[in-house]
């Protein structure tokens, strides 16, 4: 078993590639993504300075329909939408690999996180590659024992978190704080935290009951 950090580029072909591009500075968070045979359906939080007119240009997709804007705050935005050309989620079912959402989209590039055996991992490469979407292994590590939770960039930010401060109490650094220091936004920050403090509490409980077992 191993956990593998994918950069995925988007090609231009696919309507989410050629919008992510015309809108550099968008920060995509895709929170749940269903694929079919034929349509597919997706859950994204939007995170852009000109969020209504990108989100206006993705209503004239050919390839989208029953677009809704769930909510709004600023500059971002919850958005649902059912896509007819739900491609760049086949490779992952044809590989039958489990995608970790939520997961982060900008400027025709995604980052995916998922945890298989190496033989899926190498089909998924091969999935890809017949869509003709290019991609990046960042990231291979062997998970051998569930103490291996984190991830390398989950593990700095926690640490960074820790450092500065952000678990004292009372805290002596914000979630902002910790952001800015990370050089990464503030949304990206607080759901990397939540899935590696959920983790760490997780491994932790199954030790303590795993202790109460043999005791």
């Amino acid at each position: 078993m191993v956990h593998a950090i994918l950069s995925i580029e988007i090609p231009d072909s696919l309507w989410i590639g050629a919008i992510s591009r015309a809108y550099p500075e968008a920060e995509i968070r895709v929170l749940s993504a269903v694929a079919g045979a034929d349509t597919g359906v997706g859950l994204v939080e939007i995170t852009c300075s000109a969020l209504d007119a990108m989100v206006a240009e993705i209503e004239t997709v050919e390839e989208t329909r029953d677009l809704t804007v769930l909510g709004q705050a600023g500059d971002t935005g919850l958005v649902q939408f059912e896509t007819t050309e739900p491609t760049l989620l086949f490779p992952i079912v044809g590989s039958g690999i489990p995608l970790e959402m939520p997961f982060d989209l900008q400027d025709g590039a995604a980052t995916w996180e998922i945890t298989t055996s190496r033989e899926r991992l190498s089909q998924l490469g091969e999935e890809l590659s017949a869509f003709q979407i290019t991609y990046t292994v960042e990231e291979v590590r062997e998970r051998l024992k569930t103490g291996s939770l984190l991830t390398d960039r989950q593990r700095a930010l926690v640490e960074t978190a820790h450092e500065m401060g952000y678990y004292d109490s009372p805290r002596n650094a914000t979630l902002t704080d910790v952001a800015a220091a990370a050089d990464i936004a503030k949304s990206t920050c607080s759901e990397t935290l939540k899935r590696a403090e959920g983790r760490i509490i997780g491994e932790y409980l199954a030790e303590q009951s795993a202790d109460a077992d043999f005791s």
